[in-house]
């Protein structure tokens, strides 16, 4: 397992970058994670950096866990489609019961979608969507606004449309999330989309989870009656927060 340290947040240069203090000394992280995180990136937050092993670039450093208040929340959006082989293989997903994996990145409409699946003549295809935002013990996606989430939803919805099945899974990289769904106060337009792929059939869930510093495990699996719908009245911090991340720029 590659080395694993602790420093302090600074700031961010950049959608892929961190300045941490470490050892005394400022040093330049990468992130993999393009969301904004903006209840995780403040400033002293303790950063859990793993050693760069064996990867051509210029930081030595990747960040990949936050200390919030003692709990330690992922920051890697690349972990979820990761670990969903494991989470389906185990069981973790009830829905998902007797797919297996057929192809990985299968093309959709004008992209791919992360996943799809086969059981016995049916095809479904999944997207998978890392969630590090937690609300009042919902979890919120996303934490940006996201022209690619809308346009995966749509497409998802027309794979629907001609035969297929479709879910969006949202691995929370965090355990205190109880219930799920669509930020409204950050991308209204996401969520009208995400309404409309439920109306549909899109299947939405979500699985809830711990991070140990180095893989995820399941705490618990959200279902339909754990969805939250509309939600730009119920987090106005988030319209506000939304407000000043634009007029910064992000």
């Amino acid at each position: 397992m590659a080395e694993r340290v602790w420093g302090k947040f600074i700031e961010r240069p950049n959608r892929f970058s961190l300045w941490v203090e470490l050892n005394g000394k400022r040093e330049l992280a990468h992130l993999p994670n393009p969301g904004r995180l903006p209840e995780i990136l403040t400033p002293k937050r303790r950063i859990l950096l793993r050693k760069a092993e064996g990867v051509k670039r210029k930081t030595r450093w990747t960040a990949i866990g936050a200390d919030l208040s003692g709990m330690l929340v992922s920051i890697d959006s690349t972990l979820p489609n990761r670990f969903f082989p494991e989470a389906l293989e185990g069981g973790a997903i009830p829905p998902l019961k007797g797919w297996r994996i057929a192809a990985r990145e299968p093309r959709l409409g004008q992209g791919r979608s992360d996943f799809l699946l086969e059981r016995e003549n049916r095809r479904l295809f999944l997207e998978v969507k890392s969630v590090t935002l937690v609300e009042a013990r919902v979890a919120l996606f996303p934490d940006a606004p996201t022209l690619r989430g809308r346009r995966h939803l749509l497409e998802l919805a027309e794979a629907v449309r001609k035969g297929a099945s479709a879910m969006v899974l949202f691995v929370v990289q965090r355990p205190d999330a109880t219930r799920f769904g669509p930020n409204e106060g950050i991308d209204p337009a996401f969520a009208e989309a995400f309404r409309k792929a439920i109306e549909e059939g899109v299947e939405m869930y979500a699985l809830v989870c711990s991070f140990d510093g180095e893989k995820l495990q399941p705490q618990r699996f959200l279902g339909s009656e754990d969805l939250v719908l509309h939600t730009l009245d119920s987090f106005p911090t988030m319209k506000t927060l939304s407000g000043e991340l634009w007029a910064k720029g992000w």
